[in-house]
């Protein structure tokens, strides 16, 4: 029982995508029809890649897309991508546009207004999900909006072999699980059965990844403007302002009264805490002269 537990942790780790048996799971034909769907709605057209489009007989692929281009607006490009990926039963499940600022000055056109000058860059990083069926339908709509191509990558990843050892990897989780059940009910019964049970759950979750992933591509989409952009935004004229509040001569002066007066304030106040400091001052001091006095004295003759 030891060898058999182990053997189903490992199985578990080793799946990348379950193809079970089991009740509620999908079945082969459901798997297969992504692969073999009809085809005539695809579109072949030099300007994207027929990995996109491509279909082998009794081949199963997970295809995803990796774009950079550049666009003449971000804002327009962005809205004409969403609107395509709508249009074909797609979705976007990232989108994250930001200008990025180079530089920013205002300069002054009267004592009441400005003008903010922005030199920028806008960029977009999205994500979206499109039938596969529909991905050399979708590069080709958004190809339309480049105005240059830094790169473009597809790729169609044979999961094949993995979809075949998942369905034998579902038959062999049956077999224990029927093995389990023949067994006396103790403690480790209970034990590989949960176990069992988890490794189903694992089976089913990464068939559901499997299935999603076939019947969708994921292409990750980066898009820029070529140039900075400009923008000339109306402000108000803060350095007049400022210099209208900066110094006035009146609230100054009668403000350098007040402060000269809590300044000789605080200074007899602090005379006052080293009054003992002062009073030792003055007495050395005295009988030093005293002292000095007594010696000129002593030196005169009589």
């Amino acid at each position: 029982m030891k060898t058999t537990y182990l053997q189903l942790s490992l199985s578990a780790v080793l799946l990348l995508g379950i193809y079970s048996c089991k009740k509620g799971e999908v079945s082969a034909s459901e798997l297969e029809s992504y692969a073999s769907a009809d085809s005539t709605s695809l579109i072949t057209s030099d300007s994207i890649s027929s990995v996109a489009t491509m279909k082998v007989k009794d081949k199963q692929f997970i295809k995803t897309a990796d774009i950079n281009m550049e666009v003449k607006d971000v804002y327009e490009a962005t809205v004409s991508i969403e609107k395509s990926a709508q249009d074909l039963g797609g979705f976007v499940t990232n989108s994250n546009m930001k200008s990025n600022v180079i530089s920013e000055n205002t300069y002054d056109t009267s004592n009441e207004e400005a003008v903010l000058v922005k030199k920028y860059q806008s960029e977009n990083t999205m994500k979206v999900r499109i039938p596969t069926e529909k991905l050399g339908n979708f590069l080709e709509l958004i190809n339309k909006n480049k105005v240059f191509l830094n790169s473009r990558s597809v790729n169609a990843e044979d999961i094949t072999s993995s979809i075949k050892y998942a369905e034998l990897e579902g038959k062999r989780n049956k077999k224990t699980s029927e093995n389990i059940s023949q067994l006396k009910t103790n403690k480790e019964k209970v034990k590989l059965d949960d176990d069992n049970m988890a490794e189903s759950n694992l089976q089913k979750m990464y068939n559901m990844d499997t299935t999603d992933n076939l019947k969708y591509s994921s292409i990750d989409i980066y898009i820029k403007e070529p140039r900075l952009r400009i923008a000339e935004i109306p402000v108000t004229n803060t350095n007049s302002t400022d210099n209208k509040y900066k110094y006035n001569f009146i609230y100054n002066v009668k403000d350098g009264f007040v402060y000269g007066f809590y300044l000789i304030q605080r200074i007899i106040v602090a005379l006052i805490n080293i009054w003992p400091l002062l009073f030792i001052a003055g007495g050395v001091i005295y009988f030093i002269r005293k002292r000095k006095k007594s010696k000129i004295q002593s030196k005169i003759p009589e």
